[in-house]
């Protein structure tokens, strides 16, 4: 019997999920399946592809809960894949706070501590802890480990990570944390194999643009600075938050429009960005189809915003050598990626328009003084690694010392 790893990424209506084998550092060529469980509180429908893309199972499994989910989901594994033998499963976990900047095994404690962070992430922190939890009930004797999207940043300065606020905030833990970490980690391994040591050790934009989207600047590969702060609602417009906002706007809706906390949270979280300028949709593929002015506003604000956080992080990075677009808007809306570098031109960004509408992995000029790129992320495959090495921390640093030592140039990456 071989060993498995299971990734898990749950969400409010979904959880996504994918297996690798767990008796090798884990590549995305050995991917044995991966898929989805939708429509979580309703009929649920479950989806299975193998690594080609091929549709394995596509089903509507009993119940309606997260637990009835996972428990369709390693039953199908169970008969589909008898062979191998679960030795771990990983979960994205949006927010570690300040106690945890590397992955970590999950109990009691790790439980406790991640609730007490549910008011910084309300959008993705309960839903990562019920998959955690009904997973400890069906498979008890599992090994859960929980790897976080804030721990990428933890190299940022002091300066970076604080706001103007009285010390004693500052040291309850109100502070810059950053997200999309496990992305952000992703793109900064395969960075080398792709565009070259010098460029990839150099001073790098990333952006993560999805539903939820966000820059980091990286220098060496580590994280020098983030848009995302405190929680997950700061920075760029995204598809239904509202990024950055003067705080005298917060006070307003609550002093002068009679809102509660509960009213403007759910405001910022759910009815702005995208979604609340267009009045459309929080779709950019809609939004980029569609002939209404709002629409085309509402692309635009997202691309301006960008544009303006790239100088942002330019100047914390003391210039620019590339700029990288990577997941869902990031990799597919060649309009985007085309306004974004028009509007970096002044940074030395020259677009190759038929590279960017192909979608090439350099979608500048030659003599382009900035670089542009767009690498496809794979935060599934990066918790499997984080997995495996926590379990096998000596065999992982000999089979892949690039991942342990950040900074040496890594090897060409096997995916992409």
């Amino acid at each position: 019997m071989n060993d498995a790893i299971l990734v898990l990424n749950a969400g409010s209506s979904s959880i996504k999920f994918a297996l690798f084998p767990g008796d090798a550092y884990p590549a995305r060529q050995a991917l044995i399946c991966e898929g989805e469980i939708e429509n979580i509180g309703h009929v649920l429908h479950f989806i299975a592809r193998d690594g080609t893309g091929a549709t394995l199972a596509a089903n509507q499994p009993r119940g309606t809960s997260h637990e009835d989910a996972l428990a369709a989901l390693l039953g199908w594994l169970g008969v589909r894949f008898e062979r191998y033998r679960l030795i771990a499963a990983g979960h994205r976990v949006v927010h570690g706070g300040a106690s945890y900047t590397g992955p970590v095994r999950i109990d009691a404690r790790v439980i406790a501590a991640l609730r007490a962070l549910i008011p910084l992430a309300p959008l993705h922190q309960p839903h990562h802890l019920a998959a955690i939890d009904a997973l400890s009930k069906l498979h008890p004797e599992l090994v859960q480990i929980a790897c976080f999207d804030t721990a990428f940043h933890r190299t940022q300065s002091d300066l970076a990570t604080a706001f103007a606020l009285p010390r004693a905030l500052t040291a309850e833990g109100v502070r810059r944390y950053g997200f999309h970490g496990l992305s952000y980690e992703y793109i900064a391994d395969a960075l080398p194999g792709i565009m070259g040591a010098a460029t990839a050790d150099g001073r790098v934009v990333v952006a993560h643009l999805g539903s939820g989207a966000s820059l980091c600047a990286m220098r060496g590969r580590r994280s020098v600075a983030t848009t995302m702060g405190f929680t997950a609602l700061d920075g760029l417009p995204m598809s239904r938050r509202c990024g950055s906002l003067d705080p005298g706007v917060v006070l307003y809706l609550m002093q002068q429009k009679g809102m509660t906390a509960d009213q403007v949270s759910h405001l910022l979280y759910q009815e702005s960005g995208l979604y609340g300028v267009s009045g459309v949709s929080d779709d950019m593929r809609e939004l980029l189809a569609s002939r209404q002015p709002a629409a085309r506003e509402a692309v635009a604000l997202f691309a301006y915003r960008i544009g303006r956080e790239i100088g942002s992080l330019a100047a914390a990075l003391g210039g620019l050598d590339a700029v990288v677009f990577t997941a869902g808007i990031g990799e597919h809306a060649a309009q985007v990626r085309r306004m974004v570098c028009e509007g970096a031109a002044w940074l030395g960004v020259a677009l190759d328009p038929a590279a960017n509408a192909a979608g090439a992995p350099r979608i500048t000029r030659k003599t382009s003084r900035v670089s542009a790129w767009v690498i496809p992320t794979d935060e599934d495959l990066m918790i499997a690694r984080h997995v495996y090495e926590t379990l096998f921390s000596r065999t992982a640093a000999l089979e892949s010392p690039q991942r342990v030592r950040r900074g040496a140039p890594a090897k060409s990456p096997e995916v992409l």
